[in-house]
């Protein structure tokens, strides 16, 4: 059990109801057509693209929101830390919806994968994140290579602050490969 943060397949984001995404999907358009942008639709790629994004969010998240505060604006750290769901979208700003999901409680929180990318790849510069070394395919890698040993045995040979609080380490490297994949298979990811 836990929450883990997983890609949304076409099937489960065209989906209503406590199953799918389909009500944040449609609130999301309707909000998209009020500031005058195209609605988002999966593109073909996503629909076919091969396994899924799936990372259990199961570290202390304490270290990782002081590195936020620290190297972030408020505005910044809000940004990377308050979404519920991410889309492969430039949105200057969140969109919040009045549509909750299992793990979102009334509302969702959508951001734009392009600027959670840019905030995670400055913190992985700031902390000297080896993200050569980081697993960025396969369903739960990145937990596993942090939980397993990899990161360790990388620490090791590649020191840096990032070495010196994994857990925060983690979660940035948690959120660049999410907004990774939202942007290069087109697709939106959610917590599950």
């Amino acid at each position: 059990m836990g929450v883990y943060l997983v890609s949304v397949v076409a099937q489960d984001w065209s989906q209503p109801g406590e199953d799918g995404y389909g009500d944040a999907a449609a609130a999301l358009n309707t909000e998209l057509e009020r500031r005058g942008l195209p609605p988002y639709e999966l593109r073909q790629a996503a629909r076919e693209a091969p396994g899924w994004f799936e990372e259990k969010v199961s570290p202390s998240m304490d270290g990782f929101v002081a590195l936020c505060r620290t190297l972030l604006t408020d505005a910044e750290s809000s940004a990377l830390l308050d979404w519920n769901m991410l889309v492969p979208l430039a949105l200057e700003e969140e969109i919040v919806l009045p549509v909750g999901t299992a793990y979102s409680g009334e509302e969702t929180t959508v951001a734009g994968a392009p600027r959670v990318l840019a905030l995670a790849e400055r913190l992985a510069d700031a902390v000297r994140l080896p993200v050569d070394a980081i697993p960025a395919g396969g369903n739960l890698a990145l937990t596993l290579w942090f939980l397993e040993g990899g990161a360790e045995r990388t620490a090791r040979v590649r020191p840096g602050t990032w070495a010196e609080d994994r857990d925060a380490a983690f979660y940035v490297a948690l959120y660049l490969r999410a907004a990774q994949y939202s942007l290069r298979n087109g697709c939106p990811m959610a917590y599950s």
